[in-house]
């Protein structure tokens, strides 16, 4: 196309189905697209600005937030939100997202009152801690502590347990903003009771102990247990902070019939934590708890109080409708109804069950494939190098990439998994009431 017959921009835009994206976006993607277009015809190349514009505007739709259909097996994906609401608790976070709310007024008393109150009773009935507080997330618990808390003083932890995690988020930097000093002790892989004992000093704040959630150490390994690390920072008058991560609210898992899966072995749980006397514990909402993202702390009255007063309290603490949703969640647990939550639900989905779904899938979708025996994980950083059983369908076609780009473009979205070249779709991942739409899109992916 020569540059005298590129479009103006308002007639660019007249001819770009845009759906119902906002003028103003579809104006720029006019805009960008005959400039790429002028671009690419002055080095002499061919270039079409509609063209352009439609996959601009088309990228523009896949950035909006929509849901998706998850049948890769990982039940708490980060890329696609972590752990789904159970319906009460995204019935409580849609009301309390469109009417007022008693968010900080106490109806008893007619006068104003605390932020989360409900959550944090029902957070202290359920871990047995004197106190609670809740956070937008995990890291902000973290942070806010070590601020509330160290700040200008030392923090000894271990080598073995300066984690990084998903977005670039590393232990030794968000100390290092929170002001305090971080003193390594032990090794990468063995760290003892006398270690810690030789790093304390009289600027020592408090002891930190951080189970390593996204990843495992194994072979010539040693860790402090947490009772003796308990023993040396009381005898030092130190408080001893764990972070466990992972929101397993009991090692017991009693909301679930039987034993504890055996997936879960090694996994702190935050009742025990506290029954042993660690003074603060911290933990995520998103991930085992099941719930909407949020980081819970709890443990002694006096830390929290001082964390609760602290500035930056307030600069990480939750909205009203996210604490809507977790009150919700830990009232399920509160009422014994936690294997309702769509975590434990899908976690704990027979292998029959899902392999009577496949064949159904398979039959109803027409496509060519094989059920074979497979592993869903738990994800987001929980449980590291655990699996749960579960049988899964490896789609038959030649172009592996081809097909998971089509079950991308499909309605909802499909995102499933690619190994050695196949795709995989797992259901342990999928709510029943979806097998209907991922055969459709299954389908019509595999016929294009």
């Amino acid at each position: 196309m020569p540059l005298r017959d590129l479009p103006s921009v308002d007639a660019l835009v007249r001819t770009i189905p845009a759906a119902d994206l906002p003028r103003s976006l579809v104006v720029e993607c006019a805009r960008t697209a005959i400039a790429e277009a002028r671009e690419q015809i002055g080095k002499g190349n061919d270039a079409d600005p509609h063209e352009i514009a439609r996959r601009l505007v088309e990228h523009l739709h896949a950035r909006r937030p929509q849901t998706v259909i998850n049948a890769t097996g990982v039940l708490l994906h980060t890329n696609l939100g972590r752990a789904p609401l159970a319906d009460e608790a995204a019935v409580a976070a849609r009301a309390a997202a469109m009417s007022y709310e008693n968010l900080e007024f106490d109806l008893v008393t007619g006068r104003r009152g605390g932020r989360a109150q409900f959550a944090r009773e029902l957070a202290r009935a359920l871990t047995g801690a004197e106190e609670a507080l809740v956070v937008n997330n995990n890291a902000a618990g973290l942070f806010l502590t070590l601020t509330a808390l160290a700040r200008g003083k030392q923090v000894p932890v271990s080598r073995g347990e300066l984690i990084e995690i998903g977005g670039s988020y590393r232990l030794p930097e968000l100390m290092e903003a929170s002001g305090a000093t971080m003193i390594e002790v032990g090794t990468t892989n063995r760290t003892h009771l006398p270690d810690f004992e030789a790093a304390l000093s009289e600027d020592s704040a408090l002891l930190l102990k951080v189970h390593p959630s996204n990843y495992r150490v194994v072979g010539f390994t040693e860790e402090v247990a947490l009772p003796a690390m308990i023993e040396l920072a009381h005898r030092h008058e130190l408080p001893v902070v764990y972070d466990v991560g992972s929101g397993l609210l009991d090692e017991n898992v009693p909301w679930l019939p039987g034993p504890p899966p055996h997936w879960l072995a090694g996994e702190p749980g935050v009742r025990q934590a506290v029954e042993l006397g660690a003074d603060l514990v911290l933990f995520s909402g998103d991930k085992l708890l099941g719930g909407p993202q949020a980081g819970i702390v709890v443990g002694r009255a006096d830390l929290i109080a001082r964390l609760a007063e602290h500035p930056v309290g307030r600069a990480v603490r939750c909205d009203g409708p996210t604490l809507a949703a977790l009150s919700a969640t830990l009232q399920m647990y509160a009422s014994g109804r936690a294997a309702d939550i769509p975590f434990w639900a899908m976690a704990t989905t027979s292998p029959d069950v899902l392999r009577a779904r496949l064949e159904q899938l398979l039959k109803g979708s027409g496509v060519r494939g094989e059920i074979r025996a497979g592993d869903s994980v738990p994800g987001a950083g929980s449980v590291p190098g655990a699996t749960v059983p579960s049988p899964v369908l490896v789609v038959q076609r030649p172009s592996t990439d081809a097909l998971w780009d089509r079950l991308l473009m499909s309605d909802p979205p499909v995102i499933a998994r690619r190994d050695a070249g196949e795709l995989i779709l797992d259901l342990r991942t999928v709510p029943p009431h979806l097998d209907d739409a991922l055969s459709a899109a299954l389908q019509a992916a595999c016929r294009s």
